[in-house]
């Protein structure tokens, strides 16, 4: 009689759990959650002199500058073997690169799913500049904030964006 009720015990915890567990995790109408923004992916801004600039910046601040800029490398927090890169770079003070936007900087943040993403954001009317742009080393996509920052968004690819760096005989910033 104990060992029967010990196992009714038993039986009856096992069935309890998983029935709770069941309601638990039992799937929701929600939609699922698109992951957005996941890092700073680069620093844009104008100045008068881009060449004299970057110069300052690596001797006085040790940054390792190409034609572009500078490349920062970091590891990835979700798997710290995969590397990660920020572009810091400053244009000439005509570019017209950071428009329909007339601001002196423009941020690239990097995302993990551009067309999720882009379906959501033409949900929330947010004002889309352009369309995606595919590279090697990642796509990319301008968009406007209520209060005219162009915003470029970047998902990468890291692997090909380090080859390109290779390729270019460029140093990463660490």
């Amino acid at each position: 009689m104990k060992n029967t009720l010990v196992w009714l015990a038993l039986i009856a915890s096992f069935c309890f759990g998983f029935a709770a567990k069941t309601y638990i995790s039992e799937p929701t109408n929600q939609q699922p959650v698109i992951k957005k923004v996941t890092g700073i992916g680069g620093i844009f801004f104008k100045c008068k002199d881009p060449k004299k600039l970057k110069e300052w910046y690596q001797i006085n601040l040790g940054l390792n500058t190409n034609k572009y800029g500078s490349v920062f490398e970091w590891y990835q927090g979700a798997d710290s073997t995969k590397k990660g890169f920020t572009q810091w770079s400053p244009f000439k003070e005509t570019t017209t690169y950071f428009q329909p936007s007339a601001k002196d900087y423009m941020i690239n943040y990097r995302v993990a799913n551009m067309e999720a993403l882009v379906t959501e954001l033409k949900k929330n009317n947010v004002t889309i500049v352009d369309s995606i742009q595919i590279y090697n080393y990642g796509k990319f996509l301008h968009i406007m904030d209520p209060e005219g920052n162009n915003i470029e968004l970047w998902e990468p690819n890291d692997v090909e964006y380090e080859k390109m760096g290779i390729q270019l005989g460029s140093a990463t910033t660490k």
